[in-house]
């Protein structure tokens, strides 16, 4: 079993040698000698498993019109599945590009491999070649600690990273799920997504991650805009450890909301509906003049 999983560890190269065999430079011999053999595309699934959900719609018609031409040069690889169906364990995109093709039937390699091989290929194909988002990576290292019961230095192992560097991925994986799809679509950046995981209230997290797309701040302005709201959640502790805790009107909570959405900052209001004062806070030069504008008018 060590053997094995050391294996899985370089990746598709285990299954299919040092290089992956380009047909189109290929002897029949070679062909053969691999295994390779074309199967109808009706009679192949995908992966119900398959970390990658997101398939650019462009990449996959330019694909297509490249297999008009040449046909796959490269070969999937499969599993055997049921009803005499096979699953597909990596090449998924050249599968789908080949549907928008027209073509019949596709070149495959199949092997008969376990579950837990199907996933850690998946995976390791997938990243080797860049092909996952920050969360299709996070939600796969996940998954194999859940169902292959690793722990984050060996999920690190088998992919060749940093434990560290694992970790960090998986932490995206607590971002608020209103959030989550900005950075799948790539609105935001993983830096963008540790800089509003940074924040110890969970509603500057909405306003923060509000700012990053109406306004384009970089990771840099981000992370300092981070730092200033959490220093002001600490002031608010600080003061109210220092004061007897009041129950807030509701009216007055709604009322600070409206002006959260409309001004696009943190307000607060001290006092009561009869008196008392209202707190904006502005976190630049350019936050203030957009504050005044916005008032002003």
């Amino acid at each position: 079993m060590c053997a094995k999983k050391s294996a899985l560890g370089k990746g598709l190269s285990a299954l299919l040698g040092d290089d992956e065999i380009d047909l189109s430079i290929a002897s029949e011999e070679q062909i053969a000698h691999a295994g390779i053999v074309r199967i109808p595309l009706e009679r192949i699934v995908a992966n119900p498993d398959q970390p990658r959900k997101n398939f650019s719609q462009e990449s996959l018609i330019e694909l297509a019109d490249s297999i008009k031409v040449q046909g796959v040069i490269s070969p999937i690889l499969v599993k055997p599945g049921k009803d005499d169906n096979y699953i597909i364990v990596a090449g998924e995109r050249r599968f789908r590009a080949s549907r928008l093709a027209g073509i019949e039937d596709i070149p495959v390699m199949i092997r008969d491999l376990s579950d837990e091989e199907t996933l850690e290929i998946a995976l390791i194909e997938n990243i080797q070649r860049q092909d996952l988002t920050p969360l299709e990576e996070a939600r796969a290292y996940r998954q194999m600690m859940e169902r292959l019961d690793m722990t984050q230095q060996e999920v690190a192992e088998k992919v060749g990273k940093n434990r560290s560097t694992v970790a960090n991925s998986l932490r995206l994986l607590n971002l608020a799920s209103d959030i989550q799809p900005s950075l799948d679509d790539g609105s935001i950046s993983a830096g963008h997504a540790r800089a509003l995981l940074s924040l110890m209230n969970p509603a500057d997290q909405t306003l923060l991650h509000k700012r990053i797309i109406h306004h384009g701040l970089s990771v840099r302005e981000a992370e300092k805009q981070a730092a200033q709201l959490n220093n002001g959640v600490k002031k608010e502790i600080k003061e109210k450890k220092e004061t007897s805790i009041i129950d807030r009107d509701p009216h007055i909570r709604g009322i600070e909301q409206d002006f959260i959405d409309k001004l696009g900052t943190k307000v607060q209001l001290k006092g009561s509906l009869n008196n008392g004062r209202i707190e904006i806070d502005y976190l630049s030069s350019d936050d203030l003049d957009r504050l005044m504008q916005l008032i002003l008018n």
